[in-house]
């Protein structure tokens, strides 16, 4: 096995998991993962925590708890992710505290039915630090437009934040937008900046997924010859974009005041079209100071063949352009493309949250005392 983990760490790549499970936490497979693999943080969200609950036995001590205190399967849903979110930010803590409290962060989401809600999200992620309890946890919010204001204010109360369903660059840049908003809230408000952080999680694969079969339909050599493209496209492109907003005069004031850069975040970066590198979202996407969370195949997939060859990102952006606007010349709407992806997703996480509230309402029935 060649030591990609380490070298795509070397490059300045945080190598996070997108997964989480009390087995893996109680079985020291997590720890092993920190220790092994190079892993410095991990994401969860409502389709992870449903698999989890759903499988095995791990959870019946505690929703057999939850069962005899009658708690409804929304509140039992906080009562089991918190405690897997703080377990696991208990195990990272040491790597948490060697990088400065940069990486050895778990990401908890808000419940993905308020995506269009600002008060309540904002509501919904100061409850969620408070039950956690742990300075090494990120409170996922999703970039929709009701998102945008919940993130500046949240971050503007010292809560770290990871925002999550970023597709279009548009949207991006008003997520650093936000973020910058939220730290200046927090610099007047005397809060120590250095102690806010935050990262954007930049969706890759499903980019890909939803232009190819664009360019399937499309049909011509043309189009077939910019399958597979887009996606890495965006994300350089997105890079590009934070180096020019992170080396901003407005930036420098805030880091002058301590604070940290919000890191890009590759997220959705297991391939889905087997015709592809099982490794392409990984190995074309290095450059310093971002992060890629990876499921546990992509990760091994890495470690057994990953190619890393240093800073893939940096020097592709008028290369990265073109091809967006070969795709445009063909018809395909990039602002179309985008829209039909952040409604795609916040509908996916809404069903993987129902999902997980029936196998949690399930469990609850199954561990309920008898009556007497």
């Amino acid at each position: 096995m060649t030591d990609a983990l380490k070298r795509l760490s070397d490059e300045g790549v945080a190598i996070w998991l997108d997964d989480m499970s009390r087995t893996r936490i109680t079985s020291g497979n997590l720890a092993e993962l920190i220790d092994q693999q190079h892993v410095v943080g991990a994401t969860t969200n409502p389709s992870i925590f449903q698999k989890a609950i759903s499988q095995g036995d791990g959870y019946d001590v505690q929703v057999g708890d939850l069962a005899a205190r009658r708690l409804t399967p929304d509140e039992a849903v906080r009562m089991i992710t918190t405690a897997d979110v703080r377990d696991a930010a208990d195990i990272f803590r040491p790597v948490f505290d060697a990088t400065g409290g940069q990486d050895g962060r778990v990401s908890i989401e808000v419940d993905p039915r308020l995506a269009k809600d600002t008060r309540a999200t904002i509501a919904e992620a100061k409850q969620l630090a408070w039950l956690v309890d742990r300075p090494n946890t990120l409170i996922k919010i999703p970039a929709t437009e009701a998102g945008l204001p919940a993130i500046a204010d949240v971050t503007g109360r010292g809560i770290s934040v990871n925002v999550t369903l970023i597709f279009s660059l548009e949207r991006y840049r008003k997520v650093m937008d936000a973020y910058l908003t939220g730290l200046e809230t927090a610099k007047k408000a005397g809060l120590d900046l250095s102690e806010i952080h935050s990262v954007a999680s930049f969706f890759v694969s499903r980019v890909d997924t939803e232009i190819d079969k664009r360019l399937e339909k499309i049909g011509t050599d043309e189009a077939k010859a910019l399958k597979g493209k887009a996606a890495l496209a965006n994300a350089r492109l997105a890079y590009q974009a934070y180096e020019a907003v992170f080396s901003s005069d407005r930036w420098a004031a805030l880091e002058r005041a301590g604070a940290n850069k919000q890191r890009p975040l590759w997220a959705s970066t297991g391939v889905k079209d087997p015709a592809y590198p099982d490794t392409l979202y990984v190995t074309e996407l290095v450059a310093p100071n971002t992060v890629n969370t990876m499921p546990e195949a992509t990760l091994e997939a890495t470690a057994d063949h990953g190619e890393i060859t240093g800073d893939t990102i940096r020097g592709t952006y008028e290369q990265a352009r073109a091809e967006l606007d070969a795709l445009a010349a063909l018809g395909i709407s990039y602002d179309d493309v985008v829209q039909v992806l952040e409604d795609e997703g916040v509908q996916k996480f809404e069903q993987a949250w129902n999902e997980l509230l029936e196998s949690t309402k399930a469990e609850l029935e199954r561990l309920a005392p008898s009556e007497a």
